[in-house]
């Protein structure tokens, strides 16, 4: 506690002996003990407290009890304090205790991830009865397990963090209960009669999908008990992956009456008014370039030639004039951080009025946007840059598809249709011609990595799934957003505006050692010491060249990397070798850059935008931005094994895309489809994961199945409701002795 806070409280005791002190007037003047001070007394007495103690202690008053006592829950829900079996207080860390939060296993089991850091708990199948997956926990370390984990004992769940589950509805034995969709909830949970005296109670049968609200979670006397409150349907009605994964992530999919409200009274169109305090760029030849399906544009490109150098005006939608921070359009978009986008269906951030209307870019509309305007030398390297607000009009809508073949296929019927706009593209290609050299110079990662997309037939059925390739159009466009990003970075870094940065760190030490260990083994050596660069990893990828195994070397490599998120220390992003790096192109589907665009505007008028504690921010947006690619992945997943369910017994060809302990993971072949060799089914051998090699090691034959290896397997299982796919091994594996590697 500090001096300050301590003279208060002593001051505050000195007030309260003077019988003329107002105590009314107390309650707001001086505030209770703080959290800190509290934790303080009790560290001092060195042993767990009764209240009453306590109370005498920290001199607290009859008409602050209840406030006082307000407080304790708090502190026990953020687990900074507990209540033992006596009802005394005490410190959870004074108690040999750790709090952290659930994560449960699909086979009963959980752990205890501590808040602090640290070896996780392991929870017996008995101890996760008590609690669900997400919860928040206080448990006390009683021992190790089998395999040698520490083990702990739930003490007491400060959080419950699921209220609502989605599910199925199963039947036995006059039982109705609902097996969760998420299989971290492995509990089954109980499904209540309906209310007496309701008037329309909601039906479900057996095997159809519902969302339930927990009235009763679980605890050591009994499993949890839900009410129905919504029939999704059936579980294969088209669509129902979509419904599923939106309430099984929790992602926000309706909006607020109050946004819809706010989003009816803007404007159709841009307005006189809205021209103040712009420049008008409505002469400039601007154009978007996006993908055939694309339906919202929030990005628009110029470029020109000056001197040896270029003019590159990148301009972007201005969200941030018609969504105003506080409102109600900003808290919904808050609330959803990004767009989701699905096979067929999108979660926009916004509402349509505004992502397809007011601020797409749409052309032969004016629009306003906000503008990075940059002088970019014959190098590409960006000499001077300028940000200012604009009124823009775009010249054409046009696909990545057309411009590839106008500047690279010399498509004569596409350079004609598009011969007003042609010579600015062909600057552009330039340009982008000089920039790819300067992100090879300053040693960018440029990983190989392989996009799908799904082909769907008139009924709502996957046809195909066909690799979707990025031509050099897509590549020029990234280019110019890249400089744009990495411009407005710069901008609020050097007027030390706090801002949300796109950052990227490099490996950790322990992430390190492995893949160098692993890099060992094939004779390849990772440059930069204990602290690598993007440039290391490049110039290994050059070293690797196209050899067989490269996409196993690639793949492990880009594991050892950590994920991007935002926060406000900027640390630079790894992979693209930035010291600086900011998102600013998309604040139509991402949060993060409406929030920049906030930030830029406020700094161009000498303000400060301060939305509140920048780092939870940017905690919330890298959870959204997670949990968008969570729902999306199992959707994706369901759809292949919808697409796979009538291809049982087939056999393919594929390569190992994962070794796990229990297993091989296969990529199939122009399929584009993953699924599971089980360690059962490699064949009459004990086998062992090898985590050093990435490889599955038969321990009597020797047999080695190793990251990228080729095999053939057979289609055995699809399980629709567990979206998994299951294979067995069509033909003898690969042999290899046990040195080799």
């Amino acid at each position: 506690m500090s001096n300050k806070s301590h003279n208060t409280h002593k001051l505050s005791k000195i007030r309260r002996a003077d019988p003329q002190f107002d105590r009314e007037k107390a309650q707001y003047e001086h505030p209770l003990p703080s959290r800190e001070y509290i934790l303080q007394i009790l560290a001092a007495q060195g042993a767990p407290l009764e209240i009453e103690r306590l109370v005498e202690l920290l001199d607290i008053q009859s008409f602050e009890q209840e406030p006082f006592q307000r407080r304790l829950g708090a502190m026990a829900r953020d687990a900074q304090l507990m209540q033992n079996r006596r009802g005394d207080w005490l410190i959870p860390d004074k108690a040999d205790l750790v709090r952290g939060r659930v994560a449960g296993h699909p086979d009963g089991f959980g752990f205890l991830i501590p808040e602090e850091g640290g070896v996780d708990l392991f929870l017996s199948a008995k101890e996760m009865d008590k609690v669900l997956h997400g919860d928040k926990a206080i448990a006390r370390v009683i021992g190790v397990d089998r395999k040698g984990r520490p083990e702990g004992k739930i003490v007491e769940v400060t959080e419950r963090v699921n209220r609502f589950v989605v599910g199925r509805v199963v039947e036995e034995h006059g039982v109705r209960f609902v097996v969760a969709e998420n299989k971290r909830i492995s509990q089954d949970i109980l499904l209540a009669p309906p209310e007496k005296g309701a008037k329309k109670a909601l039906k479900a049968q057996s095997g159809q999908v519902v969302m339930i609200e927990l009235i009763e979670q679980p605890s050591k006397h009994g499993q949890p008990i839900g009410r129905l409150v919504e029939v999704l349907g059936n579980y294969a009605d088209p669509g129902m992956e979509i419904e599923i994964a939106l309430r099984k992530h929790e992602l926000p999919y309706e909006f607020s009456s109050e946004a819809l409200a706010e989003a009816k009274k803007l404007p159709d169109a841009v307005r006189k008014m809205d021209w103040k305090g712009r420049e008008d760029v409505t002469g400039l030849p601007l154009v978007t370039i996006d993908s055939e399906t694309a339906r919202d544009f929030d990005d628009a490109v110029y470029c020109e030639r000056q001197g040896k150098g270029f003019r590159l005006v990148v301009a972007i939608a201005d969200v941030s004039h018609y969504v105003t921070a506080g409102g109600a359009l900003d808290t919904d978009a808050y609330a959803r951080g990004n767009s989701v986008y699905f096979p067929r269906r999108v979660i926009p951030m916004l509402p349509e009025k505004i992502s397809n209307g007011l601020c797409s870019l749409n052309p032969q509309v004016e629009r306003l946007c906000m503008v990075c305007d940059m002088a970019i030398n014959a190098a590409g390297a960006i000499s001077r840059y300028r940000f200012y607000p604009a009124v823009m009009f775009s010249q054409a809508r046009l696909t990545y598809t057309e411009v590839a073949a106008a500047l690279y296929d010399k498509d004569p019927a596409t350079r004609a249709r598009l011969a007003p706009v042609l010579p600015h593209l062909e600057a552009l290609d330039v340009l982008y011609r000089q920039l790819a050299k300067e992100r090879v110079k300053r040693g960018a990662i440029d990983f190989e990595t392989v996009e799908t997309r799904m082909i769907f037939d008139d009924n709502g059925k996957i046809q195909r799934i066909e690799p979707y390739e990025r031509n050099e159009a897509h590549k020029l466009i990234e280019e110019c957003m890249l400089a744009a990003n990495v411009c407005a970075s710069e901008f609020l870094r050097e007027r030390e505006h706090p801002s949300l940065y796109r950052v990227h760190e490099g490996p950790t030490p322990e992430r390190l050692l492995k893949l160098r260990d692993f890099l060992g083994t094939f004779g390849f050596q990772l440059g930069g010491g204990d602290a690598p660069k993007a440039q290391d990893y490049a110039k290994l990828l050059e070293k690797i060249g196209q050899r067989p195994d490269r996409q196993l070397l690639q793949t492990v490599m880009l594991r050892s990397l950590r994920q991007a998120i935002y926060s406000p220390d900027n640390v630079g992003h790894f992979g693209l070798a930035y010291e600086s790096y900011t998102h600013f192109t998309s604040p139509i589907r991402r949060y993060p850059d409406l929030l920049v665009h906030r930030a830029i505007k406020s700094a161009l008028l000498a303000k400060e935008y301060a939305p509140g504690n920048w780092e939870e921010i940017g905690l919330h947006c890298s959870m959204t931005e997670r949990r968008a690619d969570d729902a999306t992945r199992d959707v994706e997943a369901w759809l292949k094994c919808f697409y796979m369910k009538d291809r049982v017994g087939e056999i393919f060809e594929g390569s190992i895309s994962s070794v796990v302990p229990f297993g091989i993971f296969v990529a199939l072949d122009g399929v584009f489809v993953e699924g599971l060799v089980h360690v059962s089914e490699l064949g009459q051998d004990y086998f062992h994961f090898d985590e050093k090699s990435h490889a599955m090691v038969g321990e009597r034959s020797g047999r080695r199945f190793r990251l990228s290896d080729r095999v053939s397997v057979q289609l055995t299982r699809v399980d629709m409701e567990a979206n998994k796919i299951d294979f067995r091994l069509a033909e003898a594996a690969p042999v290899r002795s046990k040195s080799r590697h």
